[in-house]
C-alpha cells in the first residue's frame, strides 16, 4: 500500500461531499471526541455545525482550538482522509444582514434532515436549549489516500 498526501483542492472536495466528522475538543487534558453533522463553506473557509448545550459545547466554550476529522473507507487499503484544525466560535442569531448564521442556515437547509442529530431528544429525556450554532475557521487542511501498490 501506498499513501499519498492529498492537496488542499483534494482536501476541499472530501470536506464538500461529506456531511459527518469526528469532532475532537479537550479540556484539562482530556480528549473528546464525537461525530457531528458539519458543513463547509469553501469561499469563507470554515465549517458550519450546531449543537445544544452539552459537553462538545462547554468544552469548546472553554478552549475553542479544535480538530475535525473526516474519512471515506472502502476497505483496509482503500481510505481517504482529511484532517481539519480551527477554531470554534459561536454564531449569533440569525439576522437580515446575511451574515455568518444566515449562511450557516442555508447550507444546512440543503439537507431535509439537516436538524439531526443536534436538535434531536435523548433517550433518557432531557430538556434541551435552543442548539447553538457555530463555525469552526479552518487553520490548517491536511489529508491523505491509500493506494494499492503496484508489484
Amino acid at each position: 500500500m501506498v499513501i499519498h498526501e492529498l492537496s488542499v483542492a483534494e482536501c476541499e472536495h472530501l470536506l464538500g461531499t461529506t456531511t459527518i466528522g469526528w469532532l475532537g475538543c479537550a479540556r484539562d487534558n482530556q480528549p473528546y471526541i464525537v461525530p457531528i453533522s458539519i458543513y463547509f463553506d469553501r469561499d469563507a473557509r470554515c465549517l458550519y455545525s450546531f449543537a445544544t448545550v452539552g459537553q462538545k459545547i462547554d468544552w469548546m466554550r472553554g478552549n475553542p482550538r479544535v480538530c475535525v476529522a473526516f474519512d471515506e473507507v472502502a476497505d483496509p487499503f482503500n481510505w481517504t482522509t482529511v484532517l481539519v484544525t480551527g477554531r470554534y466560535e459561536e454564531l449569533a442569531e440569525t439576522g437580515v444582514d446575511g451574515g455568518p448564521s444566515a449562511r450557516a442556515l442555508e447550507l444546512f437547509q440543503r439537507n431535509p434532515d439537516f436538524w439531526l442529530p443536534g436538535a434531536g431528544r435523548l433517550a433518557f429525556g432531557d430538556d434541551r436549549e435552543i442548539p447553538v450554532v457555530y463555525r469552526i475557521t479552518i487553520d490548517q487542511l491536511t489529508g491523505r489516500r491509500t493506494a494499492r501498490s503496484q508489484g
